[in-house]
């Protein structure tokens, strides 16, 4: 037993040898030498869970070998974020910001809106974005800030802006790449805007170019049409797409998103709501 215990002990020794030497081996390194060890560390880890123990302990190794990888710094915050951790989030991602301005306070603020419901702080750092690039409209996560803008004044109930911002955004997409190429929640969006702003006619527009865009699968748009027309007393049409609101949901064809609620998510029992509303409403007109 003896034996067997200085032989583990042996082991453990030389394992914390090697560790170290592994742990100090790029301290000799050029700055150009440990920018690529830092990649690659970096690279190795991108097929582990984000979050896990052994996803973190490769990040915070390449941020070691180069604190300047601002891919690391801004992918260990990201983390955090899955991990529940607020307080550790918003250290990483502000050392993210500081390290690349450019690319990651945009997407701080794509994080606040999303994870944190901070509008505010979002729409800051969106306006920050154009203050850093003048000539371009950044797209933190495949959308324009002017897109993102949009939601977040919708979720401060700021219509004016909302509808302004959707409104720039589908026009200049529209006429760089055409219409069918704008992203289609931007009309489903601005017509939430329009609709709780009491603009119905607009509203149902942009439900309708909302359904045309999701080839007539959209359990939202029908629904916000159903609303309109409940309330304009069309008895009909109200419960004819409130109908298909709810056959489109209960086959999946609803606006959502990975990880959060998206804004204004719509439920079964929104929908189950209505109907018992119209039902009321309606009893003695024809459906």
């Amino acid at each position: 037993m003896g034996n067997y215990l200085k032989y583990c002990l042996s082991l453990f020794c030389l394992v914390l040898l090697f560790s170290c030497a592994e742990s100090d081996d790029y301290s000799s390194l050029s700055k150009q030498e440990r920018k690529k060890r830092s990649e690659k560390v970096l690279k190795d880890g991108s097929h582990l869970f984000q979050g896990s123990q052994k996803s973190m302990t490769r990040i915070a190794k390449a941020i070691e070998i180069d604190p300047n990888n601002c891919d690391a710094v801004r992918e260990l915050s990201i983390a955090y974020l899955k991990r529940g951790m607020p307080d550790k989030w918003k250290l990483q991602i502000d050392k993210a910001v500081a390290c690349d301005p450019v690319i990651w306070q945009p997407y701080r603020g794509y994080n606040y809106l999303w994870f944190y419901r901070d509008y505010k702080k979002a729409i800051a750092d969106f306006n920050a974005s154009d203050t850093l690039t003048p000539n371009f409209i950044d797209a933190p996560q495949g959308h324009s800030v002017d897109y993102w803008r949009g939601i977040a004044y919708l979720g401060l109930n700021d219509y004016e802006n909302s509808i302004n911002y959707f409104s720039k955004n589908i026009q200049i997409e529209t006429e760089e790449y055409g219409e069918d190429w704008v992203e289609p929640t931007a009309f489903l969006y601005r017509g939430i805007a329009y609709y709780e702003n009491g603009t119905f006619d607009k509203a149902l527009a942009d439900f309708d170019k909302f359904i045309l865009f999701n080839k007539n699968k959209t359990a939202d748009a029908k629904y916000y049409k159903a609303l309109i027309y409940t309330e304009q007393d069309n008895c009909e049409e109200a419960n004819k797409q409130l109908l298909a609101a709810i056959k489109d949901f209960k086959e999946g064809s609803f606006n959502n998103r990975h990880y959060v609620e998206t804004l204004r998510q719509i439920y079964l029992q929104d929908l189950d709501n209505l109907k018992a509303k119209l039902e009321k409403k309606c009893l003695n007109k024809p459906f």
